[in-house]
């Protein structure tokens, strides 16, 4: 609506994630773990892992020289908020241990430490470091190769990209688009269906 854009000035439209089975309007829909394999080609051409964190489950990909998605592995692990967690985490002096990898059993176990005094940026430390040994574990079971780039909405957390490098010893490529990945290769896809008409 607001770029002025109707259906008809439109090739061709994709629809992506969980609610893509919802929405009539598009010509395709695919799933997110293409469109990430997708974008992350488009940014990073020599990724080989990748590593989606969102806000519902966390993804390992991994990919053939020409982007193509060869394994993946998925779990729903995480639900967190993560805007302050970079700069938090950051001034962490000793991290907590997070070892619940159940979310409710996690937030007990967070809801506890902070009334034992725990300080925020240590507690905020361990979180970062618990989702990143979390999804470390999962990267492990489709085998890491490099480079290794993250997308998705957590990617933008320093802290969970640093503590996820440590993780697997390996750098981790990064863009600000991180977020905004999926998407992108959804739009890659519809190009490449309309260049083919």
């Amino acid at each position: 609506k607001e770029s002025g854009l109707t259906q008809a000035d439109m090739a061709c439209t994709v629809a992506t994630g969980y609610g893509r089975q919802t929405y009539d309007g598009a010509d395709y829909q695919v799933s997110e773990l293409t469109c990430h394999a997708l974008g992350v080609h488009y940014v990073c051409p020599g990724a080989r892992t990748v590593i989606d964190i969102g806000g519902q489950d966390a993804k390992v990909l991994s990919l053939n020289e020409e982007g193509r998605m060869i394994n993946f592995v998925m779990a729903n692990i995480l639900k967190l908020d993560i805007s302050q967690l970079e700069t938090e985490a950051a001034k962490a002096v000793k991290p907590a241990s997070i070892s619940s990898t159940c979310t409710v059993f996690a937030e007990s176990e967070v809801i506890s430490q902070l009334a034992s005094g725990t300080d925020i940026p240590d507690l905020v430390a361990g979180i970062c470091q618990s989702v990143a040994t979390r999804v470390a574990s999962l990267a492990k079971r489709v085998g890491i190769r490099e480079e290794v780039c993250m997308s998705g909405g957590v990617a933008q957390n320093g802290g969970v990209r640093n503590a996820m490098a440590k993780e697997l010893g390996v750098e981790i490529y990064y863009d600000k688009r991180a977020q905004e990945l999926g998407a992108l290769g959804a739009a890659l896809y519809a190009y490449g269906k309309s260049s083919q008409s």
